[in-house]
Formats: C-alpha cells, structure tokens, sequence
C-alpha cells in the first residue's frame, strides 16, 4: 500500500467500482480501499446474516428463511433502463459477461379508481408505453385514450435533430407543460408520463425545455421495444454483482483492491492538494486524486452539503404484490400528486426467480424522499399495496451531494443515492465526475480499444 498511484477510490459502491473500471481501462494505477469486509457498499447485496446484524442484531434469525446462499437482498433497490448509460457502460466495457440479466416483468403506476357500476375499486395500473396500449389502458378515459395515443405517435416519430419532425412545436423554447396542454392532456395522463415514463422524481421538469423530457420518453419507448414487457432489466443474485464486476476489470487491469482497511483521513501538500490517504493502522498510501462516496469526508469542512433524506423499508413476502398479475418482478411508481406529496414514492419487487431469496420468498422495498418530520408514516399507504409483510427493515438515509464540481484539493465525491428505482441518475452522477476528472466527456466508443497512453492527462 506504500506507494504513489495516479487516484486512490475510497468505497466500493457502484459508482466507485465503475470508475475504478474506466481509469484502469485507460492504464491509470489505481487503489481501491473499504471499510467494509464486502463489496457493494451502500449498493451491497447482504446475505441474511449481513441483513440481520444490519439492520437487527439482537434478534435472531428465522429458521424458516433457510441458508445464507438463498439471500442476496440490495440495500438500494435500483433496475437498469435497457437504454440507458449504464447499459452502455456494461456493454462497452464488456462488464455484462461477468452477470446474468431478467427483465423485469412489469412496470406499474398507481392511481387511485374508485369503484364503479361495472368495475371495483382500483389502485395499481400497468403503464401504457406505446400507442396501442393506450388505447386499451384502464387507465384511461375514451377521448384521453385518443389524445395520449396521439401524443405517443408524436413522440415516436420525433427527432430533435429533424426539425420537420416537431410539428411546429419547438422544443428548445417550448416547456413540456405547454407541449402537454398541446395535446390537451389531462392531468392524471401528465403524471403517469412524467414520472412512470420520464421518470422524473417530481414535477420540477414541467418548466423545463421540451426536449430534455421527449427525449426521456422516447428512451423509455425504445428500452421497452427491446423486450416488450418492460424498460428495465436486473442481473441475477443482486446488483450487488455489478460494482464486483467492475472490481474484477479493474484488477485484470492492474488495480490494487483492500477490504477492511478503514481510512481516517488525507494527507495534504502545502498547496492544501491531496496526496494521500492515511488508514486506522498508520499506513499511508499516496495519490494525485481521490473519489470516494461522501462517508468518508464528513470531517472535511465544506467538502459536502447534504439536501435531504431517503427512507427506505426492505419487506419479505410470500406473494407478489397485488394487482401485479401475479409478477415474480416489477416496479411501481406512486407520482407525487396521488399522495398530495412533493416528489414520488417508489416500490421494487425482486423474487426468488432472481436468486436473492429462499424458494416462494419476495423482497419488496419502498423507497421515498423524506418530506415531513414522521418518515415512517409518509409510507404507510404504499406498504399497505404489499399486502402481508413478513419483516421489515427500516433505513432513514441522509442525502449528501459534493459542494463543488472541481474541487481545490482534488478530492472527488460522488452523490448519495436518490429515492428513484432506477439508475439513471446514479450513472449521470458518475458521468458528472469523469467529465470533471479529464476536462471531457465519457467517449462510449473508445471503450471498445485499449487506450492505454492515449487518454488525458488529469494535470
């Protein structure tokens, strides 16, 4: 460990290995350090054990959820949009041969219908992603069936670069609400596209340029083409196989990896630069970077500012989830507006079938951004949706984000995990920080090659 690299990566989380990966794609030297005696960090998947004295260590596990090799359950529930960055990373990088992937069978959103003449009470809808399934949506009254199949075809046929495909609607000076109101779209419709299709944690992005959320969308309809029953996919035994994937590409390329070796602090240059890492038994290791998660800067002044809160509760069940039609997978998206709150609430379901339960067992986690000063209640309505729980495992998070994109001291920190289901954001996050590391963007295609001696120089 005594010795110079070009970054030392402090954590294990996705977003640390994927980086790790990257760099020692591009021949840089690199040392990856965790205080944990498990990869994954705050993305681990935890065997039942691990689970336990997590979560609850003064009680004893059940006897009847079998062996610790049954288990793998995420800590941060997360599926991967077939269309999105992080697909393309896993790609390039060949990373995917080291995992097995499902698709996830079904996307949901909720919306409250009350009973009727010929129909009961309803709460949860499969999400209508193209223009025929508008049509038959339940979701959907008869003239709005019309109006969002036109709006559909509108963006299927869309291309930002095309300007005889925008219909006269400019995109760049135009907001999405102005294109929603458009097509004279009601607001139960607007919400199910902003934030079951789009994707989008709350409402902010109705005053934003058009063309960010059309682009959205068509991502979406484009990673739903690919499988037909839903956008996302998920690796089996947990997503705790990606971060370990990355780790091996980095250690084919020549990076160290140390678990169990707890950093209490950086050494410093008289430029007030980082240059090293000092671990809890006095060894120093040097650097000209560091990444690592927020964990490991909180006696830092002004290094992070922290925005927020998740809650997030991991469910064991024995059946899927209802009005799911009976999915072993799915994801269930609850927008802001059905629960009069400020951002959305989310719900993962994974199952035996993905090899991170016992055989006929279910893991249900609900994920929700802290918005009043009782958290557990703000979830109480969606763990109503679960039907009967098992166990629950309760987690408040603090939301840090790093205070600045270039920092002075050259010491890079990534974001905490947001409420959403997916990666998007995470993978956005990680992008964000090469960007800033090199002074350019992620180029996809270089990937494919070994650009050992070609890439930036970080100075």
């Amino acid at each position: 460990m005594n010795e110079h690299y070009d970054v030392i990566i402090l954590g294990t989380g996705l977003k640390e290995c994927i980086l790790s990966g990257l760099l020692s794609h591009y021949g840089k030297k690199i040392l990856v350090l965790d205080r944990n005696h498990y990869y994954g960090g705050e993305t681990a998947s935890l065997n039942l054990t691990n689970l336990y004295n997590t979560f609850k260590p003064k009680e004893n596990i059940p006897s009847k959820y079998g062996e610790n090799r049954h288990w793998n359950v995420d800590l941060i529930p997360k599926f991967i949009l077939v269309g999105g960055n992080l697909v393309k990373i896993l790609k390039k990088t060949r990373v995917t041969n080291y995992l097995e992937w499902l698709v996830v069978e079904g996307s949901y959103v909720y919306q409250h219908q009350k009973k009727g003449f010929l129909s009961s009470e309803k709460f949860i809808h499969k999400v209508p992603a193209t223009d025929m399934e508008a049509l038959v949506s339940p979701l959907l009254s008869l003239m709005e069936k019309n109006r969002c199949k036109n709006f559909y075809q509108y963006v299927s046929e869309w291309d930002a670069n095309k300007r005889n495909t925008w219909d006269n609607l400019d995109p760049y000076k135009l907001t999405m609400l102005e294109i929603y109101k458009h097509f004279n779209l009601c607001q139960l419709t607007i919400d199910f596209l902003g934030h079951a299709v789009a994707l989008y944690l709350n409402d902010d992005y109705l005053k934003q340029p058009a063309y960010l959320t059309l682009e959205r969308i068509k991502l979406y309809m484009q990673s739903i083409s690919a499988f037909g029953k839903s956008p996302f996919i998920y690796p089996l035994y947990g997503l705790g196989g990606i971060p370990e994937g990355f780790s091996r590409m980095c250690a084919i390329n020549g990076g160290t990896f140390m678990l169990n070796k707890n950093v209490v602090d950086f050494v410093f240059d008289d430029d007030n630069k980082v240059c090293g890492i000092k671990s809890s038994d006095g060894e120093i290791a040097y650097c000209d970077k560091v990444i690592c998660d927020p964990s490991y800067v909180m006696h830092l002044k002004n290094k992070i500012k922290k925005i927020g809160q998740v809650i997030r509760c991991i469910c064991i069940l024995s059946n899927p989830i209802p009005e799911t039609n009976q999915t072993n997978s799915c994801q269930i998206i609850i927008p802001q507006n059905q629960l009069n709150r400020k951002s959305d609430i989310y719900i993962n379901l994974v199952s035996f079938q993905h090899g991170v339960t016992l055989k006929g067992k279910y893991i249900a986690i609900v994920s929700a951004t802290v918005e009043t000063n009782n958290p557990i209640k703000e979830i109480e309505k969606p763990l109503e949706l679960l039907g009967t729980i098992e166990e629950k495992f309760v987690k408040i998070s603090d939301l840090y984000v790093s205070t600045s994109k270039k920092p002075d001291d050259n010491i890079f920190v990534t974001s905490s995990y947001d409420a959403t289901s997916h990666f998007e954001t995470a993978t956005n996050d990680l992008l964000q920080i090469w960007e800033n590391l090199w002074g350019q963007k992620l180029n996809f295609d270089d990937l494919n090659t070994n650009a050992d001696g070609e890439a930036p120089d970080f100075n």
